[in-house]
């Protein structure tokens, strides 16, 4: 991807008709940067354009969380084309279920798409 993402980036993605948005908590870098583990959450409502999702990713507190934490794999990260329409610093709620899967020992990260992990087609 040539976007420089950050933690707290709102990304837009494109469904068949309307937009989605995650949110990016992290990204894990493996064997010198070549790797890459993608950490999002997502949410629940669906816009009718991107300007809708903008407006509404600068109050996130209005948001539906339906997944607080997907591990990505570089590939089933940038299978969904996304766009950056904002950052803001996450707070530590928002951090909890990531730092949960990094505790597990048994940690998993998926190879599927955003839009399998979630049900979309």
């Amino acid at each position: 991807m040539s976007q420089n993402f950050q933690p707290g980036d709102f990304l837009v993605f494109q469904l068949e008709a309307g937009f989605a948005l995650l949110r990016l908590l992290a990204v894990d870098e493996q064997d010198g940067g070549s790797s890459k583990t993608w950490h999002v959450a997502a949410y629940s409502e669906f816009f009718p354009d991107v300007d809708a999702a903008e407006a509404a990713s600068m109050g996130p507190a209005a948001l539906t969380v339906s997944e607080p934490h997907m591990a990505l794999t570089n590939r089933a990260f940038e299978s969904t084309q996304v766009a950056k329409i904002g950052n803001i610093t996450l707070d530590e709620n928002e951090t909890v279920p990531l730092d949960k899967w990094r505790a597990d020992p048994h940690r998993e990260v998926s190879d599927r798409s955003v839009r399998l992990m979630l049900g979309l087609r």
